[in-house]
């Protein structure tokens, strides 16, 4: 039974400093809830505001029993910020990394204020679609408009499955073909370009604090792991098992982009080189990581892996223009786009194309797709064919001669003749 009372508290008598005990100068409401538990909440100062308040109370609760009061209706009050917040625990309780949650989160925040979203009624599929526009119109790229939907529709995701929302407004909304608007795709380096960027890292200065020699070794392990750059700036000497049949390196899950552990086969000479290398790094401890490139681990930073390439890239294609042995030789080389970190087509060779490289070349030896797919640690085929194989003209070149030749006018009646 809901009854009104006014709560007993202790004040201090400003006359005399004596603390006494007083009635509260609200009314407060207690009542039982749908599932049985005592509620007491302050209501008004005045008795006939406080008695109407606890009604509603009491009204919505009898409702909320026959099934005919949304058990959302209470999360829909609160503000939106509150609701962020909360998704942001969830995500980091979830195990999101930390770079992914304070994305998500901006960019979450960003849509809110644009939009003067204040409460979880005002998300709608106009407003997100209206923010979107902007941001095209603005010049952003149809990758960037994917990222801000995709963190949209995973919280709006959320607040249903929490039950804080009856239902998702972004559902229907679909993200756009980022193919129709590709602002910054990968190449993977010809066997030729890739030789001569390890020779000139190799010989070059340090560049990101990273010196010319060991960058060298980290770019020839990741065109030969195909691991990512934070994947490779997670790896210490632990991480290798050089004396296994096969070698490995294996990646720890904290630091996989899938979150599982994953182990690379190496390849012999690499391991070779291994060897090699780590024998000129006697200060390294075994818990130190091997390239510092990642700002993820302990001991780590998060360098600029692109500039790195691209300078040595640019150290690589003067050394190869300043080859040239006639000056009709070296005009037709500053016409190519050979050793350029982005080519005319607008293909870029940062670090991440290491990585396209190494699936390249696993289709050009003739892997089967399946084998490309697991050594790709990949889920979708249709990523490792479609994005990460990079099949050139020589390519094409290559399998059009090893198909058998066709048959022409003749052939016929001179196979005839043999017979």
């Amino acid at each position: 039974m809901a009854s009104l009372y006014r709560k007993p508290v202790v004040v201090t008598d400003p006359a005399t400093g004596q603390k006494v005990k007083e009635k509260s100068k609200k009314w407060w409401g207690q009542y039982k809830d749908a599932e049985g538990r005592l509620k007491r909440v302050p209501l008004a100062a005045d008795k006939v505001a406080a008695r109407a308040m606890l009604d509603r109370i009491v009204k919505r609760i009898e409702r909320e029993k026959a099934g005919l009061v949304d058990p959302t209706d209470e999360q829909r009050k609160r503000p939106l910020i509150e609701h962020i917040r909360e998704y942001e625990a969830y995500l980091r309780n979830k195990g999101v990394t930390e770079k992914q949650q304070k994305e998500t989160i901006s960019k979450l925040k960003k849509m809110a204020a644009s939009r003067r979203w204040k409460f979880i009624a005002d998300i709608t599929a106009g407003s997100t679609l209206e923010f979107l526009g902007q941001l095209r119109r603005g010049g952003l790229s149809a990758q960037t408009y994917n990222h801000y939907l995709k963190a949209a529709k995973s919280f709006t995701r959320w607040l249903v499955r929490d039950l804080r929302s009856p239902l998702d407004p972004l559902a229907h909304v679909s993200r756009i073909n980022v193919r129709t608007d590709r602002r910054h795709d990968r190449r993977a380096l010809s066997a030729d370009e890739f030789a001569r960027l390890v020779e000139a890292a190799h010989v070059g200065p340090s560049i990101e604090g990273i010196a010319g020699p060991d960058r060298a070794m980290m770019y020839v392990f990741a065109a030969w792991t195909g691991f990512r750059k934070g994947e490779v700036g997670s790896l210490t000497a632990r991480s290798l098992r050089l004396d296994d049949d096969p070698p490995t390196a294996t990646v720890e899950a904290c630091y996989s982009k899938h979150r599982r552990e994953d182990t690379q086969v190496l390849h012999p000479e690499l391991t070779r080189q291994l060897r090699d290398w780590l024998a000129t790094k006697k200060r390294l401890t075994a818990d130190e990581p091997l390239f510092p490139i990642s700002g993820r681990v302990r001991g780590g930073i998060d360098r600029k892996t692109h500039k790195m390439i691209e300078r040595d890239l640019m150290a690589a294609r003067d050394a190869w223009l300043e080859a040239a042995k006639t000056p009709e030789e070296k005009m037709d080389r500053l016409r190519s786009d050979f050793l350029c970190y982005c080519d005319a087509d607008g293909l870029y060779a940062d670090f991440h194309g290491l990585r396209h490289l190494f699936i390249s070349s696993l289709e050009r030896v003739g892997t089967k797709p399946k084998m490309t797919q697991t050594l790709a640690r990949h889920s979708d085929i249709r990523l490792t064919l479609g994005v990460y194989t990079h099949v050139e003209l020589h390519d094409q070149t290559a399998a059009i001669k090893a198909l058998p030749a066709p048959p022409g006018p003749g052939d016929q009646k001179r196979r005839g003749e043999v017979a």
